[in-house]
């Protein structure tokens, strides 16, 4: 089945003095202030959408992962995954890395990173953002 998650944003004045607030609907968990301060300069205790799609991508490809290490008769006993996400004002988003640590029992190191490369390839995030380089560092603890 499939399932629509939603969030919006308002937003007051220009795009430099102007400021807003990505309120996520689905989850109710949050209001999230944004600027463009927040997004080119200092975050200042601010997000951006930036940082928000790094959110999406390190938590899908963490469950892209696990769901592999699984299938493989690997299950997972930790994974950290960080992602981060470069933004050039004037260019956008000029790419995004991934880095993950995880600690699977059975798993070699060679295993793991053929597993962290297909989540990378697979997850629906990063199929999202398929325009964006994408760069992977795996680590097996």
């Amino acid at each position: 089945m499939a399932t629509t998650r939603n969030a919006h944003t308002e937003w007051e004045g220009d795009l430099l003095q102007g400021f807003g607030e990505v309120t996520l609907d689905s989850s109710g968990v949050g209001h999230y202030p944004v600027t463009w301060a927040s997004r080119a300069e200092d975050p200042g205790g601010r997000t951006s959408p930036e940082e928000l799609i790094a959110a999406a991508h390190s938590s899908c490809f963490s469950m892209a992962l696990a769901n592999t290490l699984t299938k493989a008769g690997t299950p997972p006993t930790a994974l950290t995954t960080k992602a981060a996400v470069t933004f050039q004002p004037g260019t956008g988003i000029t790419g995004i890395h991934l880095t993950v640590e995880g600690q699977v029992a059975g798993a070699d190191e060679a295993a793991f990173k053929a597993a962290a490369e297909d989540a990378k390839a697979n997850c629906p995030v990063s199929k999202a953002l398929t325009g964006t380089t994408i760069t992977l560092t795996s680590v097996l603890s």
